[in-house]
């Protein structure tokens, strides 16, 4: 398995599908921001990472222009990820409470972190037709990952592109609606889904998402589990 998640991460590195996203993310990886300027930024698509026998998707909206996009890996350097990694650390999921670097030393235990659309996108908005274009690598990350139960969506977009995807597809939508702390179990051979707001710093610094329902999102995956 972990020979095909390797063969699947290269290839998503190698897309350039949509010609919008990959002109923005090399832009910024030349142009940079001015606190980052002795970085060498990644500029490609962000692969996920993670556990391969996670049993705890984790799934995302997209990397951040001067997070994941400098970075190369998902929600690490940027403010969703100094929200993320701490409330993963508590709950057991992360071996540290930060992540500013690709090679920093954190491993996930027991779930794996994944975006619906793998490039930086303007203003953070993908459109419909770059995340269907991104669609096929959660599909294959998905069926990659064989000891799944159950998925945390950070986001509506998340729960959107969720949908979309084989057996997903087939669910009646109205019945499955987005909400912080909402809790499907669609199906047997479908693993479950767990809702929580993005935590982006809109989202944190509002109060819109506080670290005290966001560990309770992570309890209630970690009771599911089994």
């Amino acid at each position: 398995m972990q020979n095909e998640l390797k063969i699947l991460e290269d290839q998503i590195i190698q897309c350039r599908r949509c010609p919008r996203l990959v002109a923005w993310r090399e832009e910024l990886a030349h142009v940079k921001r001015r606190a980052y300027m002795d970085w060498d930024y990644w500029g490609k698509p962000v692969p996920g990472f993670g556990d391969p026998q996670a049993r705890l998707l984790i799934l995302g909206l997209a990397p951040g222009a001067h997070g994941s996009n400098r970075t190369g890996r998902m929600f690490t350097g940027d403010g969703s990820g100094n929200f993320l990694f701490p409330a993963l650390y508590r709950a057991g999921f992360a071996s540290q409470a930060e992540s500013q670097f690709r090679d920093d030393g954190l491993e996930l235990h027991d779930c794996w972190i994944t975006a619906a659309c793998r490039c930086a996108p303007p203003q953070n908005k993908p459109s419909k037709e770059e995340l269907a274009n991104c669609q096929p690598w959660l599909t294959q990350e998905i069926d990659l990952l064989k000891g799944l139960q159950g998925v945390v969506l950070l986001g509506k977009i998340a729960l959107d592109s969720l949908l979309k995807l084989p057996g997903f597809n087939e669910l009646p939508k109205k019945e499955i609606a987005f909400g912080h702390g909402a809790f499907y179990q669609p199906k047997e051979d479908l693993p479950w889904i767990l809702c929580s707001y993005h935590p982006s710093m809109q989202n944190t610094q509002t109060g819109k998402l506080t670290v005290e329902m966001f560990d309770h999102i992570w309890e209630q995956a970690k009771e599911k589990l089994v």
